[in-house]
């Protein structure tokens, strides 16, 4: 077994909503290892793969919204889940979105490898277009081969993210920044803490094979430029 961090999600008692101050949950991933190359998500291995999430309090401020690289954000949007992720650059467009909630053992749902050419949005914080930071999540290949996120190495600031949502709106965040870092040392509160604007993080694995074993996370930070409703 191995064993992974992938920060600490937001948690809510109401609608699985973010909201500052709530309290956060502590994702511990230990992945179960397959022949050869593992399936490979954020900070993830395959479907049998556990999420202990632990309740904790915030005891860091919130993130801030950076500028984005056109220089302007868009209103937050009223809640709405995501139904589709078109990421052009990484020529990505996929649909339906998967829901990945908490199991009955307080483990987090993630992809499988059937699924492996879909993305999932965590569904315990918000929707994409509402204020804060939504969390997509996917993965960069299995041991079936590459995945839905096996080109997210080539986006850059200014890049666009497009999300279709089940109300007929579209959100169009653009991409601020991206970063690869080791699993290790999980930037947790950049992240998942409280953000004052509707944000995006588009988050996989990255880094060469270890061991059959991907050791670091590619998150990507996008900001809300522009919507438009139904």
């Amino acid at each position: 077994m191995t064993g992974d961090r992938l920060g600490r999600p937001p948690g809510s008692a109401r609608r699985g909503r973010t909201r500052p101050g709530s309290t956060i949950a502590a994702l511990s991933l230990a992945g179960a290892l397959g022949g050869g190359l593992i399936a490979c998500g954020p900070g993830l291995t395959d479907a049998n793969e556990s999420v202990d999430v632990p309740r904790t309090d915030r005891s860091t401020s919130p993130s801030q919204a950076g500028t984005s690289a056109s220089g302007s954000v868009a209103p937050p949007m009223d809640r709405a889940k995501p139904v589709r992720v078109r990421i052009p650059a990484a020529h990505v467009d996929t649909g339906p979105v998967l829901d990945l909630g908490l199991r009955a053992d307080g483990s987090v749902e993630v992809p499988s490898v059937e699924q492996a050419d879909r993305i999932g949005w965590y569904e315990k914080g918000v929707t994409p277009g509402e204020r804060g930071p939504a969390v997509l999540i996917g993965h960069f290949d299995t041991d079936r081969g590459p995945a839905v996120l096996r080109q997210a190495t080539r986006l850059k600031a200014g890049n666009r993210v497009i999300v279709d949502r089940s109300d007929g709106s579209e959100a169009v965040f653009t991409v601020r920044r991206t970063e690869q870092v080791s699993k290790r040392e999980f930037p947790t509160q950049a992240v998942y803490g409280d953000t004052s604007t509707s944000q995006l993080r588009v988050i996989t694995c990255g880094g060469a094979l270890i061991d059959g074993h991907r050791p670091d996370n590619i998150v990507v930070y996008a900001d809300l430029t522009s919507s438009r409703t139904s």
